[in-house]
């Protein structure tokens, strides 16, 4: 029987974890994370779905660690996979499978390797995503790449809604494409390093939204950190506020000298100075949603949201 060590966290990581499983890979030993406090923790549970299958689970804080890299060993796995596993495998670790060790990246590589790829592929208004199983390297995402599965962006589609589907598409890759990959029969696609582009990890402050950009990007912004994610944050009228859903009303509205939000037939609408403008959808002061009313029942002539 094949036996396969996994590293994996987050919803890709449950669902192929339940994928090997159900295809009878042997996995003696499952590597995952401490859920962060600080964290929302909106997602599944890698280490709860291994213990439904009796599989010893361990969080060590650095997996490349002496004493994790002999008890990985002594597994004598024939695969490690990585499935939305947080830290990189370094390359003593890597060397300790048979057959290959992969990594599912939730992206279409080598476009968006490295940190958070579906919340930077929102930000640029990309039109579609997926996930990559690819070959781990010593360097992140480059590896040579087995198969993919791409999935749409709607206009409108949050963080959450993309990564729901970028789910899916991790499970349909590593499903299509497992039977081969035991067979040892799967393709070895090199990626093209010249293609490629990098992001990192992201901070709750990058949220903060620049009105002197067009209503795309702002709209971009604040679909990529919807909640469950921390929101797009902004000052209205000396508060903090979060911007939690908008629309974009007019892409080619001339660009707005004074960026500025007011009240119009029960619907807030910002003006940006980038050009276009924006339906606020949701607005958030203080934990507390406002209305389009309530707005203007407060600022009757607007706000500027130029400074």
């Amino acid at each position: 029987m094949t036996r396969a060590v996994v590293f994996g966290y987050h919803n890709v990581g449950v669902r192929c974890l339940r994928t090997l499983v159900a295809a009878g890979v042997d996995v003696p030993l499952v590597l995952t994370h401490e859920d962060n406090p600080a964290e929302t923790i909106w997602f599944d549970s890698v280490a709860r779905t291994a213990a439904e299958y009796d599989i010893p689970v361990i969080s060590p804080a650095d997996p490349n660690a002496v004493d994790v890299v002999e008890r990985i060993a002594a597994c004598k796995p024939d695969f490690l996979f990585s499935f939305y596993y947080r830290a990189m495998l370094k390359p003593p670790l890597l060397a300790l499978q048979q057959r290959g060790a992969l990594n599912m990246h939730g992206s279409l590589l080598p476009k968006y390797r490295g940190r958070v790829p579906v919340n930077w592929a929102i930000i640029h208004g990309e039109t579609e995503t997926g996930a990559t199983l690819h070959y781990m390297l010593d360097r992140a995402d480059s590896g040579d790449i087995v198969a993919q599965q791409a999935v749409p962006i709607l206009p409108d589609d949050t963080a959450k809604e993309v990564f729901d589907k970028v789910t899916v598409a991790a499970e349909l890759v590593l499903s299509r494409v497992l039977p081969a990959l035991l067979a040892g029969s799967t393709p070895r696609i090199k990626q093209d390093d010249s293609a490629s582009t990098y992001y990192g990890g992201r901070k709750p402050e990058d949220g903060t939204i620049d009105w002197s950009k067009s209503a795309i990007a702002i709209h971009n912004l604040v679909r990529a950190v919807a909640p469950p994610y921390p929101g797009a944050f902004t000052t209205v009228a000396g508060r903090r506020a979060r911007v939690l859903r908008t629309r974009v009303l007019d892409a080619s509205k001339a660009p707005a000298r004074d960026p500025s939000m007011t009240a119009e037939n029960g619907r807030l609408v910002a003006r940006c100075g980038g050009g276009g403008s924006l339906a606020i959808l949701k607005l958030e002061f203080d934990g507390a949603v406002v209305s389009a009313t309530d707005f203007a029942g407060t600022h009757a002539t607007g706000v500027s949201l130029g400074g």
